[in-house]
């Protein structure tokens, strides 16, 4: 099946596998991008194994039955790979881009990353590495203050944690609770072969079943029950800090529903890092150093979040000021921030749009979500078309209600 919108041209296959193809071709372009994207992540861990997805990202780089960890980054560096990988709380993603002439090249050597040999002596060598990285992350009081609101906030539900686990649960992982959840979390039927740029799609296709066309049928959708929320607070206290760190979170907009362009544009008119509310109310009156609002949508649920950093002293004042702000713009939210913001997320749209590795990203995330396709101009009409009406509608179906707070500092 494929649909048209403009020059770009959007497909969609399936292999008999259950390994889900989508492409956007691109003939204006110059390069081409391709990943595999897996429906899995930390919240489709147990705590036992907590950490094991991020895990196995490092693992997928060192090697599989044909290549060795020197092999996997030398090939992509003989392409002229720009090259990465993510592991998120609920996908994980392996990606490149790269020169046309590399297509078969590029989706043969991720398609060797997704599965890996996962030897005892690379598990081992690696677990130190990653312990090494808890230990970095927790110098780090911006990661200690949001794993530490993503808990309190979800409380007993999956997304409460930690995306690299703790020291505890990484030092007891075996390799053999590795394969396991290899086996069950990363099958075809939980894959997306995404790609984009200058391509032909039916070779796309025949690649994906020479590479991929043997991988045993299998798929472990996500089945969990929705969060529920209430207003919590915790400090946190650390006397070798010199700031004083406050993060907030409030529900909003999952990644399903249509509101979230809304709250995207409404998180910018409160909280971008220039010409927002915050930003006069708090930075340019330097009684914040950092004042920030975003909005975060996940699978089934979704949150806008506060981000402070202050003096101590003045701590409870800029929290106090950016909740005096969330209330104020439920009754004064002028129509001329409404386009700035959108004019704002508009230029980035476009410019990432722009590029075939940004365009992966938007369709693949899309897909992963909502099993569906939006083109460049749809998700322009529908930013164009919100108006603070909109945005006060939003405010009133999620008011910023409850809300958890945590703050961490030397008081």
């Amino acid at each position: 099946m494929k649909d048209n919108h403009a020059s770009m041209t959007f497909h969609r296959a399936k292999l008999p596998n259950g390994l889900q193809i989508i492409a956007e071709a691109n003939p204006d372009a110059h390069s081409f991008a391709a990943g595999f994207y897996v429906n899995t992540g930390t919240r489709d861990e147990s705590p036992e194994i907590n950490g094991v997805s991020h895990f196995l990202e490092h693992m997928m780089f060192k090697g599989s039955s044909k290549y060795s960890w020197e092999d996997v980054n030398r090939i992509f560096d003989e392409m002229g790979a720009n090259y990465n990988a993510y592991t998120s709380q609920e996908n994980t993603a392996y990606f490149a881009n790269v020169l046309p002439e590399f297509t078969e090249r590029t989706i043969e050597h991720l398609s060797l990353l997704l599965r890996p040999a996962i030897r005892q002596e690379d598990f081992e060598t690696e677990k130190k590495v990653i312990l090494e990285e808890i230990a970095m992350y927790l110098d780090e009081p911006g990661h200690r203050i949001y794993e530490a609101l993503m808990k309190a906030h979800f409380a007993k539900h999956p997304l409460s944690m930690s995306v690299i686990g703790s020291a505890e649960s990484i030092r007891k992982l075996d390799r053999g609770q590795m394969v396991e959840y290899f086996q069950k979390r990363y099958g075809p039927g939980n894959t997306i072969l995404a790609a984009s740029g200058k391509l032909d799609f039916q070779r796309i296709v025949a690649i994906a079943k020479k590479y991929c066309g043997d991988w045993e049928k299998s798929s472990s959708p996500r089945k969990q029950p929705a969060p529920v929320f209430r207003s919590r607070r915790k400090s946190m206290v650390d006397a070798k800090l010199n700031r004083q760190y406050t993060m907030a979170m409030t529900p909003g907009p999952s990644a399903q529903d249509e509101r979230r362009f809304a709250a995207r544009v409404l998180a910018d008119v409160i909280g971008d890092s220039e010409g927002s509310r915050f930003y006069w109310a708090l930075v340019d009156n330097a009684i914040a150093d950092d004042a920030d609002f975003g909005f975060y949508p996940h699978d089934g649920c979704g949150s806008f979040y506060i981000s402070l950093t202050a003096d101590p002293k003045r701590a409870d004042e800029a929290l106090k000021i950016a909740r005096q702000e969330l209330e104020r713009v439920k009754t004064d939210l002028g129509e001329s921030e409404v386009e700035r913001a959108k004019n704002k997320i508009a230029s980035g749209i476009v410019l990432e749009g722009e590029v075939p590795m940004g365009r992966l990203r938007a369709i693949a995330g899309q897909w992963l979500y909502n099993k569906s396709y939006r083109s460049l101009e749809q998700d322009m009409r529908t930013l164009m078309a919100i108006d603070a009406d909109a945005l006060r509608r939003l405010m009133r179906q999620f008011p910023f209600d409850p809300m958890t707070i945590v703050s961490l500092g030397p008081k």
